[in-house]
């Protein structure tokens, strides 16, 4: 038999309390393992952020900048809708970044009027040094698995976030 784990005791613990409303203890025991696995990650994503001196939002602006068709360089419109932050919000952010040396400002060179923002060389050095600290922590969770439980897993899970696809929409 497989070795017990906290969420197996907290379904078992659970299971009888719900008399009027149906417990599915398969349920429960996904959705609470996605949590805890989902809380380890942002813990760990926080820790790699101190040990790489970054905050949040300048690491979130920085790996917004990195993933783009054109790694590195967005107008700041385009990164405050990606990010969801208002136009006022996204210069300040921008001002601090540029401030740390890691984005700077350059003329559009098809409008000067606008504005582009392009990742500095320390920029994209302190967000890869952050990624390989994630990278690193998100390897040995997974490495847990074979090669083929990830691919199962894989597509077990893209098989539920699929069902989210038409919420994100509307």
């Amino acid at each position: 038999m497989p070795e017990e784990d906290w969420v197996d005791r907290h379904v078992a613990r659970w299971r009888d309390h719900w008399i009027d409303v149906h417990f599915d203890d398969e349920v429960e025991g996904v959705v609470t393992r996605i949590g805890a696995i989902a809380r380890y990650l942002r813990q760990k994503k926080k820790e790699a952020l101190v040990d790489t001196g970054l905050q949040d939002f300048e690491y979130d602006t920085l790996h917004m900048l990195m993933i783009r068709d054109t790694p590195g360089h967005a107008s700041p419109t385009d990164l405050a809708r990606d990010l969801g932050v208002s136009p006022a919000g996204m210069t300040g952010r921008l001002d601090g970044l540029e401030k740390a040396g890691w984005i700077q400002r350059r003329p559009s060179a098809e409008d000067r009027r606008r504005v582009g923002i392009e990742v500095t060389k320390a920029g994209a050095a302190i967000w890869r040094s952050a990624m390989a600290r994630r990278g690193d922590t998100e390897n040995a969770l997974v490495g847990a698995l074979t090669a083929a439980e990830q691919k199962q897993l894989n597509r077990l899970l893209k098989k539920m976030t699929l069902t989210l696809e038409p919420e994100a929409d509307d």
